[in-house]
């Protein structure tokens, strides 16, 4: 998969170290995957879930540093393309604001 956007991930584990080694797992999990659906993508993270936003579309969010971070991505299978949309800590996604902002 290519991975749209690893700048801000960079960017947030400068800030946020502890979450630098999942997220770099991550990006090396993903780059290697070839998902052609959800149902696949849980085969390889089986942590992540799929949640619908206002504006009808549905992101993938993925559990980071043992769940002090959430990581929201738009995953395009037929592209085989990742965007990385938003990282948050787990007590700004439980706010779910960011539903409303996607």
């Amino acid at each position: 998969m290519r991975i749209i956007k690893t700048s801000m991930l960079r960017e947030f584990w400068q800030s946020h170290r502890q979450a630098e080694a999942s997220l770099r797992t991550w990006v090396q999990q993903t780059r290697a995957a070839q998902w052609a659906s959800f149902v696949e993508l849980r085969k390889t993270i089986p942590s992540a879930d799929m949640v619908k936003v206002a504006s009808g579309r549905a992101v993938v969010v993925f559990n980071v540093a043992r769940n002090r971070y959430r990581l929201i991505a738009a995953v395009h299978y037929n592209t085989r393309i990742v965007c990385t949309l938003m990282i948050l800590t787990h007590r700004e996604y439980d706010r779910d604001a960011w539903k409303e902002q996607l």
